[in-house]
């Protein structure tokens, strides 16, 4: 990756429930599909790009907020070398939860998937950019922080909740523990043999009845865990070579590679913000 793409990466241990990512030309950033167990919120701030999220193909461009839910497959990338920018803020699905029951937007503090992908309003993209630049400046206080943040969010969300609620594929109860079976095991050595020994599928059912769920084969899910569980160790600080062998990698090499084609940045750049 050359320097004019390096991301920043801003986190601080006082708000463990949320990241921000921010990268000025995003010409060479090419993710492939993946997906996180945070809620992402994204804006646009030069140039266009291609959204693909879940079915759907979105020409995005600057002035635009792009969202994400919780494990639901996404790619953002470059339109032919053409400039683009961004920010983007990764929330804990957890804590956004619990605001929204506090709002009385849920009936419970549990997450609910959110249907809009894109919106284009003003207001918004303005107070999403005085947002980041307060938590980018070192020199805020981390009240200030938290509480720009929140207000933020709360606006976010109470406009988003006159949308229409998120209508996801047929559910199946298999799917999803296999789902939830190759999150809670990702380090270990998961085959596709003992996946369909274990769940009554033949491979080529579970592979196609997977991808059309998750939007990912069992195998890509598998590896797209093991780079969120290598995010969390990097996050606490450990070694790359370590933080590769826990999430269930071989070699460094590997995991350095894989990494870099899911979050479109080294594990070193990941591991050391350049602001806190």
């Amino acid at each position: 990756m050359t320097a004019f793409t390096k991301p920043i990466f801003w986190r601080d241990s006082r708000m463990p429930y949320v990241e921000l990512r921010k990268i000025s030309d995003a010409r060479q950033v090419c993710y492939a599909l993946h997906s996180h167990a945070h809620w992402s919120l994204g804006a646009v701030t030069a140039g266009k790009s291609t959204f693909s999220y879940r079915d759907a193909t979105y020409q995005i461009s600057a002035g635009d907020l792009v969202m994400m839910n919780p494990h639901w497959v996404h790619a953002c990338n470059p339109i032919e070398n053409q400039p683009w920018a961004y920010v983007m803020l990764y929330v804990d699905a957890e804590w956004l939860s619990q605001l929204r029951y506090q709002m009385g937007l849920l009936d419970a503090p549990h997450w609910q998937d959110i249907a809009t992908a894109v919106i284009t309003q003003p207001e918004l993209f303005a107070g999403y950019g005085d947002m980041a630049a307060c938590l980018l400046d070192e020199h805020q206080a981390i009240e200030g922080k938290q509480v720009v943040l929140t207000d933020y969010l709360v606006r976010v969300m109470q406009m988003l909740a006159q949308e229409s609620p998120a209508v996801l594929p047929q559910a199946s109860s298999t799917l999803d523990q296999v789902a939830v079976y190759l999150r809670t095991n990702c380090s270990a050595d998961v085959s596709l043999e003992g996946l369909c020994q274990q769940f009554g599928y033949s491979e080529g059912h579970l592979i196609r009845a997977f991808k059309q769920r998750f939007g990912l084969t069992p195998h890509a899910y598998l590896i797209n865990q093991r780079i969120q569980l290598g995010q969390k160790a990097l996050k606490r600080g450990l070694p790359i070579v370590e933080a590769a062998l826990n999430a269930g990698f071989n070699d460094q090499p590997h995991f350095q590679r894989t990494f870099k084609r899911l979050v479109a940045a080294t594990p070193n750049q990941y591991r050391y913000p350049l602001l806190k």
